[in-house]
């Protein structure tokens, strides 16, 4: 049976997808856990490789924050700002084709064993919540009025989640926890200035998958987004985002059939970008 992987951020280093799908067999699958572009040096390869990777039924790809940033620039809504790279995309003859396959990838994806999701989840929802309002999301980005949830995606209110909020601030929480989260109180308020190591949160604020009464516990979580923590292996939690765009890897890590994590499981590594910003 074939191998299923999931791929920490690429960030536009195509070069170092390239390497990672060819160490890889062709009968096997990955799952790329979102920002899948920018700040990199080839954000126009890496989108256009992985979108025909998509269409041979090889790979997925999840949305991350860069990526909705992309289309939020590419609907006029925001302006690329000084570490973009993906005027490329912007400038390129086939870019509304691209912006329509970006935006009608997934936010989160699950087997009902094993979620894979950019940045995390609130620790109010259980795993089959959790895709449910991920899919609220893909509606709204799939919608012919796409633009109109674009222009609400953005702020950092409301903080927490309740089940009774609806509109757009419903799908701008449920975006921020798929794409920003990191840190969060154990009842869910999330705080997005904080992004170096477990200890660099506020006070009274914890990594999100280690709230004490989180929901998806159970459940083996797969995501990407804090490159500060490196490869990180905890209890049912792996991070994936080993900083390929700041000099670091690009790391694939199997997915177990059975949704349970162990130290057997293949780990695949290519080399990063030396990225000239790097310190």
């Amino acid at each position: 049976m074939s191998k299923i992987y999931a791929v920490g951020d690429i960030q536009g280093c195509a070069p170092s997808l390239r390497a990672l799908v060819k160490k890889l067999s062709v009968k096997s699958k990955m799952i790329f856990l979102g920002d899948l572009v920018n700040r990199g040096p080839d954000s126009l390869g890496a989108l256009r490789h992985l979108k025909q990777l998509q269409e041979d039924q090889r790979i997925e790809c999840i949305l991350g924050n860069h990526d909705l940033h992309l289309l939020a620039v590419d609907a006029g809504i925001r302006k690329t700002k000084g570490l973009d790279t993906v005027q490329t995309i912007l400038d390129a003859p086939d870019r509304a084709e691209l912006m329509d396959w970006l935006r009608h990838r997934p936010m989160a994806l699950s087997n009902g064993k094993v979620l894979t999701v950019h940045a995390g989840v609130l620790p109010q929802w259980e795993l089959g919540q959790a895709i449910e309002c991920a899919q609220e999301v893909e509606k709204a980005l799939r919608k012919k009025n796409y633009k109109e949830f674009l222009a609400n995606m953005y702020g950092n209110t409301p903080s927490k989640w309740s089940n009774s909020l609806k509109g757009y601030e419903r799908l701008r929480v449920i975006t921020n926890a798929l794409t920003r989260i990191r840190f969060c109180t154990p009842s869910g308020t999330m705080e997005f200035e904080s992004k170096e190591g477990f200890e660099s949160g506020p006070k009274g604020y914890i990594p999100w998958f280690k709230t004490p009464k989180r929901k998806t516990q159970d459940t083996l979580i797969y995501f990407g987004h804090w490159s500060t923590l490196g490869l990180l292996r905890e209890k049912n939690v792996i991070g994936l985002d080993t900083g390929c765009v700041w000099g670091g890897k690009l790391t694939a890590m199997e997915i177990p059939d059975s949704g349970k994590a162990s130290n057997k499981l293949e780990i695949i590594q290519v080399a990063g970008y030396d990225h000239p910003l790097r310190m």
